[in-house]
């Protein structure tokens, strides 16, 4: 199934609802990070999170940043989203793996932590971009990004997310986002609806795996309270903006002495980027010129 988002409203407008397949993309950063599968889990769950808050920006450079930091042994998780439906993150820890938990699923809390923070940041393109910090209330990510919804940006929220990630890696993954809007926020029933139907489902990727829709899952949510789905639907994927040039310019700041220590122990360098895992090698004479430009300047 294609990655993709979807959006709608329900109630009157009272409702805003959004949709992501992020199944590919997930599989590509297993991949890339070499992730195990409760690593893949996490980050799989942050990057859908990401790409459904990214979703509600207007401004065509608008990014939505998920910094994750619990006391579990994965450590530091980070999701970078924009509205273009590019997304990139990675794992501190990736090769970190756990039991499953008493349901026997993959114990995300726990290699998360109970204990930390989320931290988001939302840049619009322009000015400085706004960021909050909450507690993690469960490490599993999605109740924490709900919990910041409702305590950051005072938007009450359901947000179901998960990633299903076997033998033959990532076969399902993603989220639904569901939102009361500010001029139906004071119906407490609405809110209440809301979050009682989402607890009812049995998870969202078991529905992915059934070969339900993002369209169908909506409609068992909100069919019934005037649903309208935008017929467009928006690609999603794994993208960073990494590039050779980019790594010329990180060595540069190094300094003429770092280069030169370079040259000397290791004829040369090497440059991993940490959201996608690619490798850069730069050679003695790449070196060399890159001090030569700094002698120059």
């Amino acid at each position: 199934m294609t990655d993709k988002l979807i959006r709608a409203v329900a109630a009157d407008g009272g409702i805003r609802a959004v949709g992501v397949i992020t199944t590919n993309l997930t599989e590509e950063a297993r991949r890339r990070h070499k992730l195990s599968y409760v690593a893949t889990a996490a980050l799989g769950r942050s990057m859908a999170s990401g790409l459904l808050l990214a979703s509600s920006m207007k401004k065509e450079n608008s990014r939505v940043n998920i910094h994750v930091k619990g006391d579990g042994p994965l450590g530091t998780i980070l999701a970078d989203a924009g509205l273009d439906g590019t997304v990139r993150g990675y794992v501190q820890h990736p090769s970190v793996e756990l039991p499953p938990n008493d349901q026997g699923k993959l114990d995300v809390g726990k290699a998360v932590g109970y204990n930390g923070y989320l931290h988001v940041v939302r840049d619009v393109g322009y000015g400085q971009p706004y960021s909050s910090t909450v507690n993690l209330v469960s490490g599993e990510v999605g109740e924490d990004v709900a919990n910041y919804l409702v305590t950051s940006e005072q938007t009450p929220s359901a947000l179901l997310v998960g990633v299903f990630v076997g033998d033959m890696g990532v076969t399902a993954a993603g989220g639904i986002l569901l939102q009361i809007m500010p001029k139906a926020a004071r119906d407490q029933s609405l809110v209440e609806l809301l979050e009682s139907r989402v607890s009812q489902l049995s998870g969202f990727t078991p529905l992915l795996q059934a070969g339900k829709s993002l369209e169908e899952m909506m409609r068992e949510l909100l069919g019934d309270l005037e649903l309208f789905i935008f017929p467009e639907s928006y690609p999603v994927s794994f993208y960073c903006g990494c590039s050779w040039k980019r790594v010329l310019g990180a060595l540069k700041m190094l300094g003429t002495a770092e280069l030169q220590d370079m040259i000397e122990k290791d004829e040369g360098a090497e440059a991993i980027c940490q959201f996608c895992g690619e490798v850069y090698q730069a050679d003695e004479a790449q070196l060399t010129q890159l001090i030569a430009d700094l002698k120059s300047e």
